[in-house]
């Protein structure tokens, strides 16, 4: 083969792998509809929400927030009329191709000793931690709830 047909070959090989963003693999867990709650300077935590789909079974297992004491992975109940929330200190197992929808009333991150405010139209850096998929580091833009939801 001659130089100039090697040099085409290779080229046309290389570019094969190169294909455009939208081609590119879903990651191993999808991260959508992120959001945190607005709340005042003095509150001492903020809850955060979003939806994660896995593509194969994992785990969320930490949650991370530089500007916050720490933060926890929490569950909310309702048990004969009394609210109850707890954190989930193993995590939260994440089914294969399963959304899991972290919303007020329900599952959330609850992001203890924010050292700001989260005043609407800003945003909360979040880093995900799986089991199995890598860590993702998300900024949660802070938004107004609906009236009439439940509040910490």
């Amino acid at each position: 083969m001659n130089a100039k047909l090697f040099a085409a070959a290779a080229i046309g090989l290389l570019s094969a792998g190169c294909g455009k963003a939208a081609d590119a693999a879903p990651p191993p867990v999808a991260v959508t509809n992120a959001w945190c709650r607005a709340a005042p300077a003095a509150a001492p935590a903020g809850g955060c929400y979003m939806t994660l789909k896995a593509a194969s079974e994992d785990r969320l297992v930490a949650v991370e927030a530089k500007a916050a004491d720490h933060a926890e992975i929490h569950t909310m109940s309702v048990d004969g009329g009394i609210m109850r929330m707890r954190e989930l200190k193993e995590g939260l197992a994440l089914k294969a191709g399963a959304a899991t929808e972290f919303k007020p009333g329900g599952l959330h991150i609850m992001v203890i000793k924010p050292t700001a405010a989260f005043a609407e139209g800003t945003s909360v850096t979040l880093t995900l931690k799986f089991a199995k998929a890598p860590a993702q580091t998300i900024a949660f833009p802070v938004r107004a709830m609906a009236t009439g939801g439940h509040h910490h």
